[in-house]
């Protein structure tokens, strides 16, 4: 019996370990689930309100999610992608509980911070922001993505798609501009649907007057068809 002993312990061990493996798997997969799942259908008008505005020296983004009224939602994940001149890729990732929040707000630092030591990243045009909500067992409930342009000192802002168009009466200074869709619109908004759109543009300081031809005007920088 001894010498079959170690055999024993080891077909044991190898038992343990697969056990524990599986364990984790399925642990994992109760708690995240990807993005392949069937998602809520949400109506327009009950679609979350987005938006990205530039500080004033471009070094930071305030991200504001409004109207966010997902049905079984308990929590928010967030992500703003961005390019850099070189061509690399940075994100800023973040998650919020949504318990009794119907508004979100965060400041988003296009750079790095260490130590009191703040590094930014100059250049920056063009990005990405995703919004994701999940129920209380990490299940993907709704899903926004959207692609945003960061420009300054330009006339004409686009939408990255090229789809949308602002043309400021004159060429500003010292402004930084966020073109981009929103998802949805504001509560106050009586549209309830849209062919294009909304887009708006988002500004450091207030936005100069311009016009966009061929567009409605929910207020005066937000638009759709």
């Amino acid at each position: 019996m001894k010498k079959y002993l170690p055999i024993i312990l080891f077909v044991v061990g190898i038992l343990i370990v697969v056990l524990v493996f599986v364990f984790i798997k399925n642990k994992k997969t109760d708690n995240v689930t990807d993005d392949n799942g069937t998602l809520v259908e949400l109506a327009f008008p009950d679609r979350s309100f987005a938006s990205l505005t530039p500080t004033i020296d471009g070094h930071y983004i305030n991200l504001k999610i409004e109207k966010i009224k997902v049905p079984k939602a308990v929590s928010m994940d967030y992500e703003l992608l961005y390019s850099l001149p070189d061509g690399r890729a940075q994100g800023v990732p973040g998650t919020a509980e949504l318990k009794d929040i119907i508004v979100f707000e965060r400041k988003l630092l296009l750079g790095s911070e260490s130590n009191g030591k703040f590094r930014y990243d100059e250049g920056v045009e063009e990005g990405n922001l995703t919004v994701r909500f999940r129920d209380s067992k990490g299940k993907l409930l709704a899903k926004f993505s959207t692609k945003f342009h960061l420009q300054s000192n330009e006339a004409e802002l686009t939408s990255v798609d090229t789809n949308f168009t602002y043309t400021l009466d004159k060429k500003p200074k010292g402004i930084y501009f966020i073109t981009m869709e929103t998802f949805g619109l504001p509560a106050s908004s009586s549209v309830s649907s849209v062919t294009s759109g909304p887009y708006a543009v988002f500004a450091s300081a207030e936005l100069p007057s311009g016009s966009a031809e061929g567009w409605q005007t929910v207020d005066s920088n937000l638009f759709y068809k």
